[in-house]
């Protein structure tokens, strides 16, 4: 094998199932989106009007995936509900309502769930969609869900470890391993299996774990948005510590609140975003993808304008001119 051949087989991603494949391609970007799709401001609920209409136009407009949260309980002093609805429940809903799109999570609580509701629940939502399913996963970060479900909150990393645990055991034939989630003894098995063998797990920010232990065990990295020096520097570590850990190349992602201008100003900053016309919003993107960013999920909960206008000036100004297909 050359040099060249070697390379780009060292740079490529693991073929996981078809929603992964999707979203990541070594040094290219795709774009998605949080539902609901829709501005509600400072509103800790959302209308959730029209929102099945609204992912079938974002996948027929050409976004590569839909993003859903895990948030149990409304905690007014987090000033957000997500979408209200039961992530699994929305996911089979989504799945019948669409055909390509990616359906992802971003991301189920691991320590407020048991794993095997999870493994089967996920992999049920997978076999729906024909391998649509990327799941992201995190510690969780709501400090008040935690007695409601009799856990303690200092105990969530190492939950989120063993949960993890599970979730990979269950999704193979006949698993055995033994955790403080209970026993698999190997005689039993857990049904569905997800339709590439495996889901594609993602872990959020740093989930009460290492890097080390994120570079080894995830099949990509959900992180926050910072400076173009700080991200650039935080994927090169991610990426060191994956190849270190004998693990093939793995992508990154991250979230982004906008409110998409008319006029080509900004970016001025809002929560974990910025305000901007497409032009600056692209070039944004672009310098996210030479950074390593292989997806972005665009938050509209900020936006100024009605979102089937915000989609289509989207689709039209800034996923035409990413260097990246979808299809």
């Amino acid at each position: 094998m050359s040099n060249t051949a070697r390379t780009a087989e060292q740079c490529r991603f693991a073929p996981l199932n078809a929603g992964y494949q999707r979203l990541f391609t070594p040094n290219r970007l795709t774009v998605g989106l949080v539902v609901p799709i829709e501005p509600y401001g400072d509103a800790a609920v959302p209308s959730l009007e029209q929102h099945l209409e609204r992912v079938q136009l974002a996948e027929s407009l050409g976004f590569a995936g839909v993003w859903l949260r895990d948030v149990p309980f409304n905690v007014p002093s987090f000033h957000d509900a997500g979408q209200v609805l039961d992530p699994f429940t929305y996911l089979g809903y989504l799945a019948a309502g669409t055909r390509k799109i990616t359906l992802g999570t971003a991301s189920i609580i691991l320590p407020l769930r048991h794993p095997a509701h999870v493994a089967k629940a996920a992999a049920t939502a997978d076999v729906l969609s024909n391998g649509r399913l990327v799941l992201g996963v995190a510690s969780g970060d709501r400090p008040e869900e935690y007695p409601a479900l009799n856990i303690a909150f200092e105990k969530r990393g190492e939950r989120f470890r063993e949960s993890y645990a599970y979730l990979r055991h269950a999704g193979t034939d006949y698993p055995s391993m033994s955790n403080g989630y209970g026993q698999l003894s190997g005689s039993m098995d857990l049904l569905p299996k997800p339709t590439a063998g495996r889901l594609p797990l993602l872990i959020t920010g740093g989930s009460q774990q290492s890097p080390d232990w994120i570079a080894e065990h995830g099949d990509g990295w959900m992180t926050y948005p910072r400076s173009a020096g700080l991200q650039a520097m935080e994927i090169k570590n991610y990426r060191q510590r994956v190849s270190s850990a004998g693990q093939p190349n793995k992508p990154v992602m991250e979230p982004l609140y906008i409110d998409l201008t008319e006029e080509e100003a900004g970016p001025s900053p809002i929560h974990l975003g910025f305000r901007s016309g497409p032009r600056a919003l692209l070039r944004y993107l672009k310098q996210r993808q030479a950074l390593g960013v292989n997806h972005v999920a665009l938050n509209l909960r900020f936006d100024s304008h009605e979102p089937e206008r915000t989609l289509r000036t989207l689709a039209e100004q800034v996923l035409a001119e990413l260097p990246t297909s979808t299809d």
